[in-house]
C-alpha cells in the first residue's frame, strides 16, 4: 500500500523545512556513486531547492568502473558537481600505517570515511549541508559506515526500504539504470545481496510486515540487527553531573 508520490511529495517538504530552519538560502551537497540512494537523494533535494542548489560530489578511488553512472546522474539532473579522485588520500594514510598489521575492515572503511570528510570539506566550502544516502534496509543490517557514509546532516531516506526508494525514484522519473542498478560492495565483485545472504526484497518485507519465509534468513538479520544498531544510536556519553 505504499503511496510513492504521496511519500515523494512529503519527503520534498521535509527537505525545504529543514533548510528553511536549518541552513537557509545553503546548497545540498550529495555524494554522488551513480548507485540509488545517491541518485534518489540528489533528486529529491533537487525537486525541494532546485537544482541550481544541489551540488554533487564524484569521489572515484582511483579507476571507478561505473563512474559513467554518476555522471549519468549529475546530467540528468543538471546540478553543478565535481570529481574528486581520494586515491592518494587513502593511500597515503595507508602508507603512513605501514608500521601497523591493517585490518580488512580498516582497508574497506577508510574510503568511505575519506570520502565524507571530502564531502565536508566541499560543503564547508560552499554554504552547504551534507546529505545522508543511507536507507532504513541497509541501516537495519549495518550495511554502512560509522562516520563514512552513515553521517550527514540530514537523512530523506532513513525511514524508506530499499524497496522503496527504487519506487520514488520511478516516480521523480530517474533512468531505471540508475534506480534498478544492482549494488556491488565494489572490493569483492560481489552484490550487497550475496554478501548478507538475503535479497533486499525478503529483508523489507520482514522490516515491514515481520514475515520471512526462512528461518535461517531471519536469524542472519536478527542477529546483524542487534550488532549494528550501535551505528544508529548516539556515542555515549560519561554522566557526570558537578552537582
Amino acid at each position: 500500500m505504499f503511496d510513492a508520490v504521496k511519500v515523494k511529495d512529503q519527503c520534498i517538504e521535509w527537505i525545504r523545512k529543514f533548510f528553511e530552519e536549518n541552513g537557509k538560502g545553503c546548497n545540498a551537497v550529495v555524494g554522488i556513486s551513480g548507485g540509488k540512494d545517491s541518485s534518489v537523494t540528489a533528486a529529491l533535494c533537487a525537486e525541494a531547492l532546485g537544482k541550481d542548489r544541489v551540488i554533487g560530489v564524484l569521489m572515484p578511488c582511483g579507476k571507478q568502473e561505473d563512474i559513467d553512472m554518476a555522471y549519468m546522474l549529475v546530467n540528468h539532473l543538471g546540478i553543478k558537481h565535481y570529481e574528486i579522485n581520494i586515491k592518494n588520500a587513502v593511500d597515503g594514510i595507508l602508507e603512513e600505517m605501514k608500521e601497523l598489521e591493517i585490518s580488512r575492515q580498516s582497508r574497506t572503511n577508510l574510503p568511505a570515511r575519506i570520502r565524507m570528510a571530502t564531502v565536508y570539506a566541499v560543503s564547508q566550502s560552499v554554504n552547504g549541508r551534507v546529505a545522508n544516502t543511507c536507507n532504513l534496509s541497509e541501516d537495519w543490517v549495518g550495511y554502512s559506515t560509522k562516520y563514512g557514509d552513515a553521517a550527514g546532516d540530514f537523512s530523506p531516506l532513513c525511514n524508506l526500504t530499499v524497496t522503496e526508494v527504487k519506487k520514488i525514484g520511478a516516480v521523480l522519473g530517474l533512468p531505471d539504470a540508475l534506480t534498478q542498478k544492482t549494488p556491488i560492495d565494489g572490493l569483492s565483485g560481489k552484490t550487497d545481496e550475496e554478501n548478507l545472504g538475503f535479497t533486499y526484497a525478503e529483508l523489507d518485507q520482514y522490516i515491514r510486515t515481520g514475515k520471512i519465509e526462512d528461518q535461517e534468513k531471519k536469524n542472519r538479520i536478527d542477529q546483524l540487527h542487534q550488532k549494528n544498531l550501535f551505528k544508529l544510536q548516539l556515542m555515549p556519553g560519561f554522566p557526570y553531573s558537578a552537582e
